[in-house]
Parts: structure tokens; C-alpha cells; sequence
């Protein structure tokens, strides 16, 4: 199970929840966290249908199980984690 943060660098709002995954992934090192810009990237946004970011995605066994859009808090990136999780 993967978290993938898809984002581009002009995006502002990327930039804010940029130290907030940081932050996650600091407290949950047993969680693999993939950045995905979608400017390099731009197959696996398409396959995923990521149209608005900061784009955050939970993915189980090659299908997503969890979504959120925009600057979240870590509580709830946590939360959307466990969720996905079970």
C-alpha cells in the first residue's frame, strides 16, 4: 500500500502541503509516500484521473481505495490513511 502525492511545482497550493508530507512521512516512516509531478508525469495522473491538485491518493494492491484534493492537515491525511488501511 502506497500514498501518492501528485503535484507540479508551480502549484501553490502543492507548495503549502509540501511540508505537511513531510511531516507525514517524518511521523509514518513504515509508509511508503510516492511525489508524482504531474508535468513529468503525466501518464500515471491520466490513469489515476487526477484533474485538480494537490491530489492525494491511497493505493491497495494497484487500485486506489482513498482520495483527497487540496492542503489537508496531517490529522486528516492521517485519517484518510487509516481509513484506506482498515
Amino acid at each position: 500500500m502506497e500514498l501518492i502525492d501528485f503535484y507540479a511545482d508551480w502549484c501553490g497550493p502543492c507548495q503549502m502541503l509540501k511540508p505537511i508530507m513531510a511531516e507525514f512521512e517524518e511521523a509514518h516512516p513504515e509508509i511508503t509516500v510516492r511525489r508524482v509531478n504531474i508535468d513529468e508525469d503525466r501518464e500515471l495522473a491520466e490513469k489515476y484521473g487526477v484533474s485538480s491538485i494537490p491530489c492525494l491518493v491511497v493505493v491497495k494492491d494497484g487500485k486506489e481505495v482513498a482520495r483527497e484534493v487540496g492542503v489537508l492537515p496531517l490529522k486528516k491525511i492521517e485519517k484518510m490513511w487509516e481509513k484506506a488501511n482498515g
